[in-house]
């Protein structure tokens, strides 16, 4: 930068600062960090989110186990509810109880209703009925698996709206709405499904209703809590100020910004559906036959579990398997959505 020198009154020298002196530089030699400046905040979370190898691995095991639950059933060529016979010297045998086997690798044992079934395929054996149960496994995780997101994304909503609209209002509005959520949450969930199977028949519709009643309380207190903090920043004052409505700023300024941890809690809530749609079909008050899910397969596989322990682990391990990927996903989003200061 060029100055020009001048002599004041006293005689000292001092600098005189022109226009010319001040030029915008537009050097690449200025250090950006252009992959930072060009980053958005979801890309990032996608950034963040591929980076962590176990969430991944839970995505790839829940995209598996989704295009095996669609198309697993077709491959086999048997129905969820199929007997498979076969007629011999004009008799139907049944394949009932059969253990795992591939058409041409399986050897004979002597055992003519067994031998009939040689050049057949079933790679997870046959249940006491004589059904394929590599269909039946992946027909009932497309029911649970539907079961849980119907659920959690219905309760979804109903609860991230009830809690907006509690943390927004806030006294006695807050106060009463509280108080209902707080009576909700201290009944079991064993009780509310007591009463229903008191006035609704078991099978799917009693699951999902039992899961609606209890799953929508803890996206509410999250959304309450999101609220809460978001509700007294300066873009809602400014939108307050400038006439904006009470559900315009609830649901078009506050709910974008609260929609990373509540899609953090969907994906912890699922796995938690999943199993309780099990357990319930374990005790009998969910899937009814012929219909099945991976609680009813689990159900009938302990019945038999001393004298055909290959007939459980299937089902065992699929819901084994479901939980601890959307666990996995969980954690990645959460990381992804809140990163700490040392990964960034």
């Amino acid at each position: 930068m060029d100055t020009s020198a001048m002599m004041d009154q006293t005689g000292s020298e001092r600098t005189v600062v022109t226009d010319e002196d001040f030029v915008l530089d537009v050097s690449e030699d200025i250090q950006t960090d252009k992959n930072f400046a060009s980053q958005g905040f979801w890309k990032g979370v996608l950034t963040r989110f591929r980076n962590n190898t176990r969430a991944m691995i839970g995505l790839i095991i829940i995209v598996l186990i989704m295009l095996f639950s669609i198309f697993g059933p077709m491959l086999s060529g048997y129905g969820y509810r199929e007997i498979v016979s076969v007629r011999i010297d004009g008799t139907d045998v049944v394949a009932k109880s059969l253990s795992p086997r591939i058409a041409g690798l399986h050897k004979t044992t002597g055992d003519p209703a067994e031998d009939a079934f040689a050049d057949k395929t079933f790679l997870f054996g046959t249940d006491t009925l004589g059904r394929d149960l590599w269909t039946r496994v992946w027909y009932g995780a497309r029911i649970s698996v539907m079961i849980a997101f119907v659920t959690i994304f219905t309760d979804m909503v109903i609860g991230m709206s009830y809690g907006l609209i509690s943390g927004y209002f806030g006294q006695t509005c807050d106060a009463i709405m509280q108080r209902f959520v707080e009576i909700s949450n201290s009944i079991p969930r064993l009780v509310i499904v007591g009463v229903l199977a008191t006035f609704m028949p078991k099978g799917v519709w009693l699951v999902i209703v039992a899961l609606l009643l209890t799953e929508w309380i803890g996206m509410s207190k999250i959304a309450r809590a999101e609220m809460l903090k978001i509700k007294g920043l300066e873009y809602i004052m400014a939108s307050r100020t400038l006439g904006a409505k009470n559900l315009r700023i609830i649901f078009s300024d506050v709910l974008p910004n609260t929609i990373g941890p509540v899609i953090t809690q969907v994906m912890f809530s699922i796995p938690v559906a999943i199993f309780t749609e099990a357990f319930l079909s374990f005790v009998g008050v969910g899937i009814v036959l012929p219909q099945c899910s991976i609680g009813s397969l689990i159900e009938d596989g302990f019945n038999n579990i001393t004298t055909l322990p290959y007939q459980i682990l299937p089902p065992i391990i699929v819901l084994a398997l479901l939980m601890l990927a959307f666990n996995f996903v969980g954690d990645g989003l959460r990381e992804a959505l809140a990163p700490r200061i040392e990964d960034m």
